[in-house]
C-alpha cells in the first residue's frame, strides 16, 4: 500500500424509519439529513410518503438520545403552501451558536398532477422553492418558513446538500439549476453555489462551481466541504446528455470561500449522490451509489497537488442485490427504478463516522443507518 492511511470499520447498523403498519398504509422514506444538537441528541429529517415522487411525500423529523441507536417522535414538519399542491424534501444543518436550520425545497405539483418531479420529454422539473425554515431549542418548535430568495433565476433548483457553514461563518447552499417543465433553461444547467453573509437572512451572491453545459454535459448532487486548510472541496455527479451515460463524479477546488472554483476534474469515482467527509488524517471518505457495480460503496482518497488519488474502496451495502438502478437512456425515466441512494454523514462527538441513506428492504423503502469507526 501506497500511503499510510486511516481505514474504517462498520462497528454498528440499524434502521432509522420504517413503516410500523406496512399492511395497512403504504408508507415509504426517501432522503435522510442527520444532525447532532448541542445537548448530544440526533434530529434527522427525511420524506415520506407513497412513493418516490408521490405528491404527498413530505419532510418528517424524528430524535434519537442514544447516537442513533433507536429513534422516537417522528412528526410532521410545518411546511403548508396556501392554494397550491405541493410535495417537499428537506436537509439539516446545526449552526455554530446551536439553532437548526432547515433547508426546504417545495415542489409545486399544482399544474402537474398526474405527473412526476421531472418531464422525461425535456428533462424539466416542476417548480421548486427553497425555504429556510429554523429551530432555536434543539426542535421543540420552529419558525414558518422563509423563503430563500435566490440571487440567479434556475429556472429550477436540486435540493442535494445541507446548507454549508465555513469556518468564517459564510453560509452555501450547493445546488444545480435545472430546466423548466417545458424545457427553457437560459441560465443553464450547472452546478452553482448560493452565499450568504448574513446567517441566511439574504442570498445576495454565487458562484459558479461546475458548468461544461456547452458540451452537455450536467453535474448533479453537489456537495461542499470545507478542508482542515480551509479549502473548500466540491464534489458532483456528471452525466453525459448527449450521449446518455454517467462520467465519472468530478471535483474542484476553492481557496477564496467559494467565490472561485478551479476547472472541475474526474474522481474516477463512477458514482451517484456521493457524499464526502473530511477523516482526521486529512483524508476523504466519500460514499456513493456505485454506478459500475451494485450497491452503496465507501471510497477513501486524498488531493495531491490538486489531483484526486484514489487509495482504498469497500462495499457497504447492497453489493450482493440486483435490480438497484436502471439505464433508460433517459434520467428522467432512470429515478424511477432506484432502490437505495442520498447518503448523509456527519461526525459524531464521540468521534464516530454517523451515516444514513435511503434503501428497499423487503419491498419497503425504509431508512437505514450505520455507525463507521476510523482504525
Amino acid at each position: 500500500m501506497p500511503y499510510n492511511f486511516i481505514m474504517i470499520e462498520i462497528i454498528d447498523t440499524g434502521i432509522l424509519y420504517s413503516n410500523p403498519v406496512p399492511h395497512l398504509k403504504s408508507i415509504h422514506a426517501y432522503f435522510p439529513s442527520v444532525a447532532q444538537m448541542q445537548n448530544g441528541n440526533l434530529i434527522a429529517v427525511f420524506s415520506l410518503g407513497e412513493a418516490f415522487e408521490a405528491i404527498n411525500l413530505h419532510t418528517h423529523y424524528g430524535f434519537s438520545s442514544d447516537n442513533g441507536k433507536t429513534w422516537q417522535r417522528v412528526r410532521r414538519l410545518p411546511v403548508r403552501v396556501k392554494n397550491k399542491l405541493t410535495s417537499d424534501a428537506s436537509r439539516i444543518t446545526i449552526t455554530p451558536d446551536g439553532q437548526l436550520a432547515i433547508l426546504v425545497c417545495v415542489y409545486d405539483r399544482t399544474l402537474h398532477k398526474n405527473e412526476g418531479l421531472t418531464n422525461p420529454e425535456t428533462l424539466g422539473f416542476v417548480p421548486t422553492r427553497f425555504f429556510i425554515i429554523r429551530s432555536y431549542n434543539m426542535g421543540k418548535t420552529f419558525s414558518k418558513p422563509q423563503p430563500l430568495n435566490t440571487p440567479i433565476t434556475g429556472p429550477c433548483f436540486e435540493l442535494c446538500s445541507p446548507i454549508v457553514i465555513t469556518s468564517n461563518g459564510t453560509w452555501i447552499v450547493p445546488t444545480s439549476t435545472w430546466k423548466a417543465w417545458n424545457g427553457v433553461c437560459p441560465f443553464g444547467m450547472k452546478a452553482v453555489a448560493l452565499i450568504s453573509h448574513n446567517q441566511g437572512r439574504s442570498w445576495q451572491n454565487y458562484s459558479i462551481v461546475m458548468d461544461a453545459y456547452e458540451k452537455q454535459v450536467v453535474f448533479w448532487e453537489s456537495k461542499i466541504m470545507e478542508m482542515p486548510d480551509k479549502r473548500l472541496i466540491a464534489v458532483a455527479w456528471a452525466q453525459d446528455l448527449k450521449n446518455n451515460k454517467t462520467l465519472p463524479n468530478h471535483f474542484s477546488i476553492s481557496r477564496d470561500n467559494g467565490k472561485i472554483w478551479s476547472k472541475p476534474q474526474s474522481t474516477q469515482i463512477y458514482g451517484q449522490t456521493l457524499t464526502p467527509i473530511p477523516l482526521s488524517d486529512g483524508k476523504i471518505l466519500s460514499v456513493y451509489r456505485r454506478m459500475d457495480k451494485p450497491g452503496l460503496w465507501a471510497n477513501i482518497s486524498m488531493i495531491e497537488k490538486d489531483k484526486w488519488l484514489n487509495i482504498y474502496e469497500m462495499p457497504l451495502w447492497g453489493n450482493n442485490l440486483k435490480n438497484l438502478t436502471a439505464n433508460t437512456k433517459n434520467p428522467s425515466t432512470d429515478f424511477h427504478f432506484l432502490k437505495f441512494g442520498a447518503p448523509s454523514m456527519i461526525r459524531l462527538k464521540n468521534g464516530l463516522l454517523f451515516l444514513a441513506f435511503w434503501c428497499y428492504e423487503n419491498c419497503i423503502s425504509i431508512i437505514r443507518w450505520f455507525t463507521i469507526k476510523e482504525t
